[in-house]
């Protein structure tokens, strides 16, 4: 069995960038659960409207056979928002081994991410939105994430399982 692993966070506290550092710093895969929305998800945040829970468990349940049909091999690190507990639960359903990495930030640091990102289809507006969604994980692996990308990928590492 492969490690598996979400890298979780708000939109724009940098899942993807993290998430594809530690996939190549470990030899291992990355997945963004972006790629896996539904064209109407993207259109909705394209469009500054938050997604419902009713948009949202369609998603999940992607994600959670892509994991599934992944469980075996190489590492793999999936940016995923997973902002509430019942989106870790439903990730993770069949997935007992799986872990989560938090990475945590203010909201004005984020903003300021946010407005020099472009070309992405989350809109900046939706912040407020994600950071009244979050329910920070009391498990797994919590990151600060103030510093660069591979001081916040070396942290990680030094908590991360090596597979044998």
């Amino acid at each position: 069995m492969s490690n598996q692993f979400v890298v979780m966070g708000v939109s724009g506290c940098g899942k993807s960038s993290v998430a594809m550092m530690l996939a190549q710093r470990t030899g291992g895969v990355f997945l963004d659960a972006d790629d896996f929305h539904p064209v109407e998800n993207k259109e909705k945040m394209r469009a500054g409207i938050p997604l419902t829970d009713e948009n949202r468990w369609g998603w999940l349940d992607t994600l959670n056979g892509e994991l599934k049909n992944r469980q075996f091999g190489e590492s793999l690190f999936l940016a995923c928002s997973a902002l509430r507990q019942a989106y870790r639960d439903r990730l993770s359903e069949g997935l007992p081994d799986l872990r989560f990495i938090y990475l945590k930030g203010t909201k004005e640091l984020i903003q300021n991410r946010l407005s020099k990102r472009y070309g992405h289809f989350m809109s900046p507006a939706l912040l407020d939105s994600q950071f009244e969604t979050l329910e920070e994980p009391e498990s797994g692996i919590t990151v600060p994430i103030e510093e660069s990308l591979s001081t916040i990928v070396d942290a990680i590492l030094e908590r991360v399982p090596r597979k044998s």
